[in-house]
């Protein structure tokens, strides 16, 4: 079985990359309840572990079935190419009641039981209730699970999408997205997803929305129905080294060769990052972090280049060979 989206010529120039800090949040609820998504998550599931547990994560797991529907209007693709978390909790609480309705009896009925339990009832008798209550569970989530490292998950989802961009200005778009996973085939007109269920979908003039995800791995999500607009989320570059720490796997003679401090600024470099991002992640002062990227760079260990807003700094080749990554 497969999914499947049919592209029409005005579709070619209507793709976009986008990040979304509320599916994240709505995948991290989701890698709770999965065991086979927590190997690559396991130290940022020991760290939330106390965290998570004040939370009462039930309303939104009861709308999460392994196989089957999810409410697109809780978890919709991104509103623009890099929205705040708060502009996308504010679309959600702004949803129509009766098409959330509609959409979260799919996905009850996907659960055995779902449909007839208390909380399936109140919600689809008192819809704009069932609103507030899941985007206020969302809310509580994204303070506790993601927002604390959102710098650290933005800054590797944004080197995802740089590095994606140009392969796209490299090579097109046709050979681009089976580059995104093996998953996914490409012929010419329609994308192909090799999944276990049968979707099929015209863009029809709507294009293509691709997100990287970092806790959405290992899966390939795709199927959005009308009126959201088709996207793919597929797994972010870099996602099985996120949590681990540079000082765990700086080489010592790397640090003799540089000190600790520069050396792990190289050491931390596995994907683009800025220097606020990388600040942030080895716990550093943004000033202190800047000075050791301009003396990387100058030594022909980095390179820097702009994407939007922000420098992003990534290993030459020669530093790939002095961490050992090359």
């Amino acid at each position: 079985m497969a999914s499947r989206l049919h592209f029409g010529d005005d579709d070619f120039l209507r793709c976009r990359f986008a990040i979304s800090p509320l599916w994240e949040t709505q995948e991290a609820v989701r890698t709770l309840k999965r065991p086979d998504r927590h190997a690559y998550q396991a130290p940022w599931l020991r760290r939330i572990r106390d965290a998570a547990a004040g939370l009462d994560l039930a309303p939104l797991w009861l709308l999460m079935p392994r196989r089957g529907h999810s409410p697109d209007w809780l978890g919709a693709p991104p509103i623009g190419p890099a929205a705040t978390f708060e502009e996308e909790i504010a679309a959600v609480r702004a949803s129509d009641p009766e098409a959330a309705r509609e959409d979260t009896a799919l996905s009850l009925a996907c659960t055995p039981g779902a449909l007839d339990s208390s909380r399936g009832r109140a919600w689809l008798a008192d819809p704009a209730r069932m609103i507030r209550e899941l985007a206020d569970a969302v809310e509580e989530a994204w303070r506790v699970l993601i927002a604390p490292d959102w710098p650290r998950l933005r800054a590797l989802l944004e080197a995802d999408v740089a590095f994606h961009s140009r392969r796209l200005a490299e090579v097109g778009l046709g050979t681009l997205l089976p580059e995104l996973d093996p998953r996914l085939s490409w012929d010419g007109r329609t994308l192909t997803l090799a999944q276990h269920t049968e979707h099929t979908r015209d863009l029809a003039g709507q294009g293509l929305v691709l997100m990287p995800s970092v806790f959405s791995w290992p899966d390939v999500v795709t199927g959005f129905e009308p009126p959201w607009q088709p996207t793919v989320v597929y797994p972010a570059r870099g996602t099985a080294g996120l949590w681990t720490e540079p000082a765990e796997r700086t080489p010592g003679a790397l640090v003799r060769l540089l000190g600790r401090n520069r050396a792990e600024v190289l050491t931390a470099l596995d994907e683009p990052a800025t220097t606020t991002a990388l600040a942030h992640r080895l716990g550093l002062a943004a000033s202190s972090v800047s000075s050791h990227l301009t003396v990387l760079r100058d030594a022909g260990l980095l390179t820097a280049r702009r994407y939007g807003h922000q420098v992003l700094y990534e290993r030459t080749p020669l530093g790939m060979a002095l961490t050992g990554s090359g």
